[in-house]
């Protein structure tokens, strides 16, 4: 009986997350077609539930081309975390990290697999700044955020590399393997991200690219960027003390403090308000507000959206609802044994603030919820 003779999985993976790139797919796939012709490639969309209906197109491509394959992810976003979500679909010795958007320079592709398969260099990284790249039509105001992220970065990164904040790098999988368990996920600096969770220091080289303009859709750089950059390099610091998560959630809850005196000030002093009513109003208004900043911020990777919404306020009110009744009581009993007010109105707002996390996490933002 003849047997078939199973054919041979990809060498290289070419993970491109996208969300709203429609409008890219088929150029960026005849690109990578064009330029890797001498390995094995495969082509690994990881889309994001694109309502551009990106996803529906890439199996279209993969449907007359097995070397194209799509990753779509449901009610859960992040360009990080789907870099790593691809990354662990794939098989291949060799990974590849490079945007939906046409900006990366695919051409380097094949120089930067030559670089692993040749010597010890265990990561390629495209960069803007040596000898040779450059950021395209970036503006003033771009430059300067950019220069300062990659200073802020010597926290975690090495400081001989002069793009940490590059989105376009290869690795071989081993690397990844070692350090998928303690990434954070977190944002858009997947590469540093790796850097920061690697177990021990990465021989690297850099290969200069130049900045593309932007061909069609949506740039995703908002200014939400800056706060998961922050939660990231908080996280690579301190994230084995402290969830990075519970930290943005105490950020909102000191916000929501504010939220609420400035309210309750309004009703008692400019709308003649009795003091119980007003308080009511506030505490409400300052949950809704402490659940929407928490749904954009905190858990931006599981936002909430529509009915959704609605179903993750309501739970949000009733567990911290709890929370308040847990601070009182627990305020109350510590200063009835110590006579300390402010040690008991810690001890209450430290119960409550870790009670509404805690359950909120699971009821309002779990995976099923999200």
């Amino acid at each position: 009986m003849n047997q078939t003779i199973p054919l041979r999985g990809p060498e290289l993976s070419v993970i491109v997350p996208t969300f709203n790139e429609r409008e890219n797919v088929v150029e960026l796939a005849e690109r990578i077609g064009a330029c890797l012709t001498d390995c094995a490639w495969e082509l690994v969309y990881v889309d994001d539930d694109s309502p551009d209906g990106t996803a529906d197109l890439v199996r279209q491509l993969a449907h007359k081309d097995s070397r194209i394959r799509c990753v779509q992810r449901l009610d859960r976003r992040g360009l990080s975390s789907a870099c790593v979500e691809g990354m662990l679909a794939s098989s291949a010795p060799y990974l590849a990290v490079m945007d939906g958007d046409l900006q990366h320079d695919e051409r380097l592709l094949p120089r930067m697999l030559a670089e692993l398969k040749q010597g010890d260099t265990e990561m390629v990284v495209g960069s803007r700044y040596v000898a040779g790249g450059g950021t395209g039509d970036w503006g003033a105001a771009r430059l300067r955020l950019s220069r300062f992220g990659t200073r802020l970065s010597r926290m975690l990164v090495p400081e001989t590399l002069t793009d940490p904040m590059s989105g376009f790098f290869m690795l071989r999988r081993s690397v990844f393997e070692g350090a998928v368990r303690k990434l954070s996920n977190i944002g858009t600096k997947i590469l540093m991200d790796l850097f920061a969770s690697s177990p021990r220091p990465l021989r690297f080289k850099e290969l200069p690219y130049s900045f593309r303009l932007r061909q069609a859709g949506v740039s995703k750089l908002d200014s939400l960027t800056a706060w998961e950059y922050a939660m990231l390099l908080l996280d690579k610091l301190f994230g084995h003390i402290v969830p990075v998560r519970f930290v943005a959630f105490c950020i909102v809850g000191a916000m929501g403090v504010a939220v609420h005196f400035t309210i309750l000030s309004v009703l008692l002093h400019f709308a003649g308000t009795g003091f119980f009513a007003g308080q009511s109003i506030a505490t409400v208004c300052t949950m809704t507000f402490n659940f929407a900043v928490n749904n954009v911020l905190t858990y931006r990777d599981k936002r909430l959206r529509g009915l959704r919404w609605l179903r993750g306020w309501l739970s949000f009110n009733i567990a911290c609802s709890l929370g308040a009744c847990m601070n009182v009581g627990l305020a109350t009993y510590v200063f009835q044994i110590s006579d300390i007010w402010y040690l008991a109105a810690f001890a209450g707002i430290a119960a409550g603030a870790v009670w509404n996390y805690a359950v909120t996490k699971r009821l309002t933002w779990s995976r099923s919820q999200a």
